[in-house]
């Protein structure tokens, strides 16, 4: 029941529950749109439901709009995110919204891009269609960190990780694997929920990995690979150079010789990028690249020294420690990760992620100004 205090009904939060539901469902598989849900309720009863297409259009509210043939008149739409009401690739949701007859709108939370800010509000009830806003607001703007972050900074939002042993080892010659099957599977639900992944050479020649996400049925949305590679150093026969094509790989560089550039420039795409006095990549301006050209979650597994230098300039957003329970020897071929105090000292928010990964441990730290 709703009270002076709470204008909403327990049905109305279940409404936008499950609309949450659905913009989860989708997060990072949405290009360069927001993931947003919808439902449509009629005589308390969901009549329609709606989800951002996969690369951003249609949107949400002209899915659910479609997806039903009953008349809308005297139904209320329920929304994450304020629906758009200018046009661009497609025409705006609150036209959609006018023509459909829908009675009532509620959106939780308003949208921070300029061309639609508080727009919509004024547009539908112009048309005498009764809009609330801020049901569940506190909830759905948590999960739309990355894209209000997306929109402020111009930026992806950064998520990085490394596994390390008991004893604090991230290599080992003979055991490259060091986590259990359930921490795997999250690092793979992690790729699913990014639309690129970022390594460098070090680590691609070192461990040749696929970088993909190998969930049942959600292979086909591994994340874009971006390497960093200063002189294209990356070993040809790896599986990432032999897969690779302009649409699924890019490497940054700089110093590399002609023939190199030559040779990889035919099947990657390749971008040359500022170094500064260290031989280091001005990783900003990676990311403002990464940003022009479409992405806007970007996963980083890095080695040692890569993830040091992201610790250090505070680049991540989030930042998952997986630490594993098994132990092993300190010899000269194993890699141990020192970056701890970096991320003890740049990273004070930090949990523990509770869910089945055995004796394995996932610490989340997170860092970010939206």
């Amino acid at each position: 029941m709703s009270t002076k205090k709470d204008k909403f009904s327990f049905k109305d939060r279940i409404y936008m529950d499950l609309a949450l539901d659905l913009a989860r469902s989708r997060e990072g598989l949405t290009g360069i749109n927001p993931s947003v849900g919808c439902v449509i309720v009629k005589n308390d009863k969901i009549i329609s439901i709606g989800q951002t297409s996969f690369n951003g259009r249609p949107h949400a509210e002209s899915n659910a709009i479609r997806n039903t043939s009953e008349h809308l008149n005297g139904s209320t739409m329920y929304v994450t995110l304020e629906p758009c009401s200018h046009y661009g690739v497609t025409p705006p949701c609150t036209s959609a919204i006018i023509k459909s007859k829908i009675s009532k709108v509620i959106y939780s939370v308003i949208d921070i891009d300029k061309r639609v800010k508080g727009k919509t509000f004024k547009i539908l009830n112009s048309q005498k269609i009764n809009v609330r806003t801020g049901l569940l607001k506190d909830k759905v703007n948590k999960f739309y960190t990355s894209y209000f972050f997306n929109r402020k900074k111009k930026l992806p939002f950064v998520n990085g990780k490394i596994a390390v042993t008991k004893n604090n080892l991230i290599y080992s010659k003979n055991k490259k694997r060091i986590t259990n099957l359930q921490s795997d599977k999250f690092t793979h639900l992690l790729r699913y929920k990014n639309d690129s992944i970022l390594i460098s050479y070090k680590t691609l020649n070192k461990d040749n990995p696929k970088l993909s996400c190998r969930l049942k049925n959600l292979q086909k949305f591994s994340p874009i690979r971006i390497v960093l590679d200063n002189k294209l150093e990356t070993i040809t026969k790896s599986y990432i150079f032999k897969t690779a094509n302009k649409k699924n790989t890019i490497i940054f560089y700089n110093e590399a010789e002609k023939s190199r550039i030559i040779k990889f420039k035919k099947k990657i795409k390749i971008i040359k990028s500022k170094i500064n006095k260290q031989k280091e990549f001005d990783i900003l301006i990676i990311l403002k690249k990464l940003y022009y050209l479409g992405f806007r979650n970007l996963l980083v597994e890095g080695g040692n020294d890569l993830t040091k230098n992201f610790l250090k300039k505070k680049i991540y957003n989030k930042f998952y420690l997986f630490k594993s329970s098994i132990k092993l020897p300190k010899i000269k071929e194993y890699k141990e990760f020192n970056g701890f105090n970096i991320l003890k000292n740049n990273y004070k928010n930090k949990k523990k992620i509770l869910s089945n990964f055995g004796k394995d441990t996932i610490t989340l730290y997170k860092n970010w100004d939206v």
